[in-house]
């Protein structure tokens, strides 16, 4: 099942650099951190699965198609925290509320989502419905750090800073994250994600991992 509503629109061809943004640095830094991660937060992972499916009808976790590093599809894990007729919800939703259907197509995100489920908010509030993504970084589809994952929907947004999207693989916490997350602008995103891509270190990394907890508690920017 899928959480969203996406047209597949047809992504811009452009060449890329033959390795993302890193090389093997940073993949190797993503296997250790990603693969410590798994087993610390074993526990934690059990739980939110649990609480899933004891509280709402349907899967724990599902798989959204994003678009990664060099143009290529991957499944993007998540836990599942919206109802099974999410698409349909939202749909009707932005039928009857302008407001709601110009701030969706601004940033993608609703502060108010009728689609979310009581345990499914706590998991956003505190990005524990991303931990799945920790086996993306371990497949090689995703990095500890990097731009959010888009849809083929919101690749065509990035124009011409497509190639710094394309650069680099996807990550479970980035610029976007620590800088204000559903409170900026979709066009400030990209802007963030471009000067990731042309301006990565390592030095970056750690200090966007290290201001990623607090920014995720800001409960004025956690949805």
């Amino acid at each position: 099942m899928t959480e969203v509503a996406s047209v597949h629109a047809k992504p811009p061809s452009i060449a890329i650099e033959q390795r993302p943004i890193g090389n093997t640095s940073k993949r190797l830094i993503d296997i250790v951190f990603s693969a410590s991660g798994i087993v610390l937060l074993a526990p934690l992972l059990v739980l939110c699965f649990l609480a899933i499916i004891l509280t709402s009808p349907g899967p724990a976790l599902f798989r959204h198609r994003r678009v990664g590093y060099g143009g290529k599809h991957f499944s993007c894990f998540k836990f599942r925290t919206m109802v099974p007729e999410a698409e349909l919800r939202l749909r009707d939703y932005l039928d009857s509320d302008p407001a709601a259907r110009a701030e969706w197509a601004s940033s993608r995100k609703l502060r108010f989502d009728p689609r979310i489920t009581a345990i499914g908010a706590l998991l956003r509030k505190t990005s524990l419905d991303e931990l799945p993504q920790l086996f993306n970084v371990i497949k090689g589809d995703m990095s500890i750090v990097g731009p959010r994952p888009v849809t083929d929907e919101e690749l065509v947004r990035y124009s011409t800073n497509v190639h710094d999207y394309l650069a680099c693989r996807p990550g479970i916490t980035g610029l976007w994250q620590v800088s204000g997350r559903s409170g900026t602008t979709y066009a400030k995103r990209v802007a963030l994600d471009s000067f990731y891509a042309r301006n990565w270190s390592t030095a970056l990394d750690l200090k966007i991992v290290i201001v990623t907890l607090p920014a995720v508690l800001d409960s004025d920017t956690a949805y």
